[in-house]
């Protein structure tokens, strides 16, 4: 019987007709043999898997369409755990291999109902010695009286499932015991099915209908390709037990409720139950891309590494881009785009109604050749200053590219595999294996699917939850991981983590929910890891109470609120996650919350990507915030937090926007190419945007609301406070503002505020603009420069104190002042009509600046101007024009001490700006760069946003 007799097809047709047994002794022939009966794997060992009445198809309930890997080693992992039961502990020094197929001695089959030997299952239990085979005949079979099993046996339904089905209440007593290919029904006087308090039982292909089951420790068990209709079961302190592909359909409450910390009392099945947890590792679903609706969203972290930005915004099934991938044209020039943003101020009033101090050459609009050469000297003297480094930056087209380029790649969402790698906490979860093991199992149409508490601990691989009231409930210091899982159409929210609870959630597919996706409260403080959050009703994940957890690379879209909703003290890290094209703001903070946000893509949300407000203080760092239909982030009412190293960028409204009662801290961020302002500070009240209660839950926030002026975590409170430098006003400090289609800072205020050290550069309007300012707005330090209308404008009214600033080549006036302050110390220089206008009732001290201006006055006063001028060192243009003064009030406004300088010689102007050195002056050397890499992850976009500006406070209440 030479293999090369006949053909291989031929061998392959006479070994599809051997039986389970013979193809066992044929693959032990020879290799070739061996290789043959291998070789039926879609034929012989599909039918004999199929065939099985006691088994189901290896994918059922989730993906009975789906053939497994291999058809032969899933009849194995059937036959395998079939056999389970049976190894008791004295066949541990047998071989387990042997074991397998040994019958014991007077092992006997008991046929029961009509026509068997015996009537009912109570007679064949008194008649049966230990692994008896008990076959119940079809047919109904009922008990009138709790059943007790006191020895093991083997109890199987004949002919097919459904045929045979048992009316008991069974409390078994023996060590070991398996039921398979029955119907299990509630007797009249109970709803408990079965009940084990210290043996083994296995259930296979079984359906549990309207009852319950009921295991304690030292007990457990195994239920495999089971259905469980309005049952559920209940398992109390079980150190290790697995429910594999059932069903659990129209639950009145849990399906499964996991209570009692797994008991450290172990039965001889936990060690044969482990290895078949580590062996049998469940097939785990890959999303059907037609049927995910986060399937179309997959493109688009690709596009966010292009080196061009064209973030692509998907609207259905259309795909447009509101900022054109045109923009590489201004990757190749910005430098010559900056004087074209916007339109001129009005021109100035006609200089023969005021007498000049020198009058005696005409203005004239072209450059001589000796004035070019001037302007080129101070410009190389003006680049000098302090932040001439970040100014660089911001100018460099092609190294803004390339960091963020670098910026997107770092951002780059891990895939589970890294994030286990890196983190060891994770990874121990994952391979824990305690408690219940739930895996490839359908939970549908009901109430609850699975309920953890009072330290239970439960490990949810593969399932689908679906169409229930909630997926997950775990709470009181308990534990639940949860891998690979689909959880949609909840009524509520998904997962719910309460009163200290923890663990992992991972690599989930979690949408369509009615409430949050994730709801993390009261101390609760789980692994949230590489989930996909999409298509909610509410908020992607919701923190409150005192909620803690890492949240980190998930990607979380198209949610109807908030992607992320931290509110009443909830406190969790926030990390490496994608939020985008949500309907609402990219993370919301809220009444006192707080939260790590660091190193998140938000992106092309309709709202803030980061709105705070009510208390909310959270540290927001080295985030990458672009392309929302809003402002990138909102500081609303009562906000606080420190903003620090964002990339904030081609947002629809302004970069940031923020009210006067705020305090947060702004601290080397990169606000540019926004449509309209790059900073904004209103003084009204913007309650239209304020988060309705209950946002994050069906349950109320009565109970965080309550207790959120309790006491929190002494160590969390400790390191909060240690990264933290408290500050009592709000501070715009060391940011890069630039290329924004309005005013890069636009304010009206009625608070404090400190805007020190920062870059404005290359705005579409002014480059800072305080129309609204009781109390005093403090500039300092800044390099406001190449704006396409004037540097500053102060507004009647408003109180400012403008010191060690550089204000450069602004297309316009340089200063323009009609309130009240202090302009001292300041280098105005090369702007191109006014270096200091004082209009209307304006009331300024100007002492000991620096001003330039080629073609108009170097310091103008208009109308009732008043205040004293002195001490400033003016440098004189082509013109000659230096000081116009009024004639009606000359009285009141005092000009003494300034020094008037014309240029003899190229040196001369080289050195106008070196003793002192151009300002802006910082103590202690050179601030770190906003686009430093070292600390601090941002860049700088060099695409052009076109944008009017905005007359209403914030694009946030125009939506609404």
């Amino acid at each position: 019987m030479e293999v090369g007799v006949l053909p291989v097809e031929l061998w392959q047709l006479i070994f599809s007709y051997l039986h389970l047994p013979d193809l066992g002794r044929c693959s032990l022939v020879c290799r070739a043999w061996s290789e043959l009966v291998l070789s039926l794997d879609r034929t012989r060992w599909r039918q004999l898997c199929l065939g099985c009445l006691q088994h189901r198809h290896p994918n059922w309930p989730n993906q009975p369409g789906v053939e497994p890997p291999s058809w032969r080693e899933a009849f194995k992992q059937h036959y395998l755990a079939s056999k389970t039961w049976s190894k008791t502990t004295q066949d541990l020094d047998s071989s387990s291999c042997l074991s397998l197929f040994r019958r014991r001695k007077g092992w006997r089959r008991l046929c029961v109902g009509v026509g068997g030997e015996f009537g009912s299952l109570r007679a064949a239990l008194a008649a049966a010695s230990p692994y008896d085979r008990l076959v119940l005949l079809p047919g109904v079979h009922e008990e009138q009286s709790e059943v007790l099993l006191k020895v093991p046996v083997e109890v199987v339904g004949q002919g097919k499932l459904g045929d045979v089905a048992l009316l008991a209440s069974i409390d078994q007593h023996c060590p070991t015991a398996r039921l398979s290919n029955v119907v299990f029904m509630p007797a009249r006087f109970t709803s408990l099915l079965y009940k084990t308090t210290s043996g083994y039982v296995q259930f296979d292909n079984c359906n549990f209908e309207s009852g319950q089951l009921q295991i304690h420790a030292p007990g457990t068990c195994q239920v495999k390709f089971c259905t469980f209709s309005q049952s559920s079961i209940h398992l109390r302190s079980v150190a290790l037990c697995i429910l594999e592909h059932c069903e659990f359909t129209g639950s009145e409450n849990a399906s499964v409720t996991v209570e009692g910390c797994p008991s450290s009392d172990h039965n001889w099945a936990c060690k044969h139950l482990a290895v078949l947890a580590k062996s049998c590792t469940a097939s785990m679903r890959e999303p059907d891309p037609a049927g995910c609706p986060v399937a179309k969203w997959d493109g688009w972290r690709e596009s966010l590494l292009r080196p061009v930005r064209t973030c692509e915004i998907v609207v259905g099934e259309e795909r447009s881009s509101f900022l054109s991938a045109v923009s590489a044209q201004a990757l190749v020039g910005p430098a010559q785009e900056d004087t074209e943003f916007g339109e001129n101020l009005r021109a100035a009033k006609e200089e023969e109604e005021y007498p000049a101090l020198d009058s005696n050459s005409s203005d004239s609009d072209l450059c001589s050749d000796k004035e070019e050469d001037a302007q080129a000297a101070y410009k190389v003297a003006c680049q000098a200053h302090s932040l001439s480094h970040t100014l660089a930056d911001v100018m460099d087209s092609k190294l803004q590219s390339n960091r963020l380029h670098d910026l997107q790649r770092d951002l780059k969402l891990k895939s589970l595999q890294q994030e286990l790698q890196q983190d060891k906490e994770a990874q121990s979860l994952a391979n824990s294996l305690q408690g219940c093991i739930i895996r490839q199992c359908l939970f549908r149409d009901g109430k609850g699917g699975i309920f953890i508490y009072s330290r239970g601990q439960a490990k949810v691989e593969g399932s689908i939850f679906r169409d229930l009231t909630y997926a997950v409930r775990c709470i009181q210091n308990s534990k639940v991981i949860m891998l690979r899982n689909d959880i949609h159409h909840c009524k509520a929210s998904g997962i719910f983590l309460r009163l200290l609870a923890g663990g992992l959630i991972a690599d989930n597919n979690i949408h369509s929910n009615c409430e949050a996706g994730v709801d993390i409260r009261k101390g609760a403080n789980p692994l949230v890891l590489c989930n996909k959050i999409h298509s909610g009703l509410r908020s992607g994940i919701v923190v409150a109470g005192n909620g803690k957890g890492i949240i980190r690379s998930n990607q979380i879209c198209g949610n109807k609120e908030a992607g992320i909703y931290i509110l009443y003290n909830g406190n969790p890290a926030v990390s490496g996650n994608h939020i985008f094209q949500g309907l609402a703001a990219g993370i919301a903070v809220n009444e006192n919350g707080r939260g790590q946000i660091t190193g998140n893509i938000i992106c092309e949300n309709q709202w803030g990507g980061a709105d705070i407000r009510h208390g909310g203080d959270p540290v927001l760092r080295n985030n990458l915030i672009s392309c929302g239909y809003s402002d990138g982030v909102v500081v609303g009412e009562r906000g606080k937090g420190l903003i620090e190293g964002n990339v904030i960028y081609g947002n629809k409204g302004c970069g940031v926007w923020m009210m006067s009662s705020s305090l947060p801290h702004l601290i080397n961020n990169q606000i540019s190419h926004n449509s309209i302002y790059g900073v904004a500070v209103f003084c009204h009240k913007d309650n239209a945007g304020d988060y309705a209660p209950g946002q994050g839950g069906s349950e109320s926030f009565q109970e965080e609301r309550e207790g959120a002026g309790g006491e929190n975590d002494a160590d969390s409170e400790e390191e909060y406070l240690a990264a933290r430098r408290p500050i009592s006003v709000a501070l715009v400090e060391l940011n890069s503002i630039n290329h924004n289609g309005a005013a890069g800072l636009h304010i009206k205020s009625s608070e404090v505020l400190n805007i020190i050290a920062n870059v404005i550069h290359a705005n579409g309007d002014g480059g800072v603009a305080v129309l609204q300012s009781s109390q005093l707005t403090l500039i300092a330090n800044n390099s406001i420069s190449c704006n396409s209308r004037g540097g500053v404008l102060v507004e009647a009214g408003c109180q400012v104190e403008l010191r060690g600033n550089g204000i450069y080549e602004n297309s316009s006036h340089g200063i323009i002042s009609k309130g009240e302050g202090v302009i001292a110390e300041n280098d105005i220089i090369g702007n191109h009509r006014c270096g200091l206008q004082l209009l209307q009732a304006a009331d300024m001290k100007v002492t000991k600046n620096r001003i330039q201006s080629f073609r108009d006055y170097g310091i103008a006063l208009f109308d009732e101007a008043k205040g004293l001028v002195q001490e400033n060192l003016i440098f004189q243009g082509r013109s000659k024009k230096s000081i116009l003064r009024p004639i009606l009030n000359a009285e009141d406004c005092i000009i003494q001490n300034n020094m008037l300088l014309t240029f003899k010689k190229r040196f001369d102007m080289e050195c106008m700006l070196i003793n002192p050195p151009a300002r802006p002056h910082l103590e202690g050397g050179a601030p770190v760069s906003c686009t430093a890499a070292a600390g601090q992850r941002v860049s700088s976009i060099t695409t052009r946003v076109d944008g009017g500006c905005h007359n209403h406070g914030s694009i946030f209440c125009t939506i609404l």
